[in-house]
C-alpha cells in the first residue's frame, strides 16, 4: 500500500483546474488562463500563479460561468466525485448556470442546424430566396 502524499499548500491555477476536473488537459487550462478566461478575485492571472485556499475564481467555460471558491488543492486528477470536494460553487453561480441550461434546452441555436457547405437543394432555395 502507498503512503499518502500530504496535500500542498500551494498549487498552480491551470493544474488545479485540470485536477478538479474543469479542463480535459493542462493546456486547454493554460489557454483559458491565458485568454482571461479564468479570474482570481476578479483579476485576470498568469497560468503559473499558485492558489490556496479560500479563493474565489470566476471560471468561463463556453457559455457556462462559474463562480467557486477553493475548498482544497490538488495536484493529480482523481474521479469525479473526489474532484467535486476541491471546490464550492458559488449559489448564485448555480442558480445562473441552471437558468442557462434551461434557457439551451427551451431555445434552439438558429445556426445548430447548419453544417458545413449548402447542399446542391439548399443553394436552389438560396437562389430562389434571393432572386438570383
Amino acid at each position: 500500500m502507498k503512503p499518502e502524499k500530504p496535500a500542498p499548500d500551494r498549487v498552480r491555477i491551470d493544474k488545479w483546474l485540470w485536477a478538479a476536473r474543469f479542463f480535459k488537459t493542462r493546456t486547454l487550462a493554460k489557454e483559458a488562463v491565458e485568454g482571461g478566461k479564468v479570474k482570481v478575485g476578479g483579476e485576470r492571472v498568469k497560468p503559473a500563479r499558485d492558489l490556496k485556499p479560500g479563493d474565489v475564481l470566476d471560471i468561463r467555460i463556453g457559455d457556462v460561468d462559474w463562480t467557486v471558491t477553493v475548498a482544497a488543492l490538488s495536484e493529480q486528477r482523481g474521479p469525479a466525485p473526489q474532484a467535486r470536494l476541491l471546490y464550492q460553487e458559488d449559489p448564485d453561480s448555480q442558480a445562473r448556470r441552471q437558468q442557462q441550461m434551461e434557457t439551451k434546452t427551451w431555445v434552439a441555436d438558429p445556426g445548430s442546424a447548419i453544417k458545413g457547405r449548402p447542399t446542391k437543394r439548399d443553394r436552389r432555395m438560396i437562389h430562389r430566396f434571393s432572386g438570383g
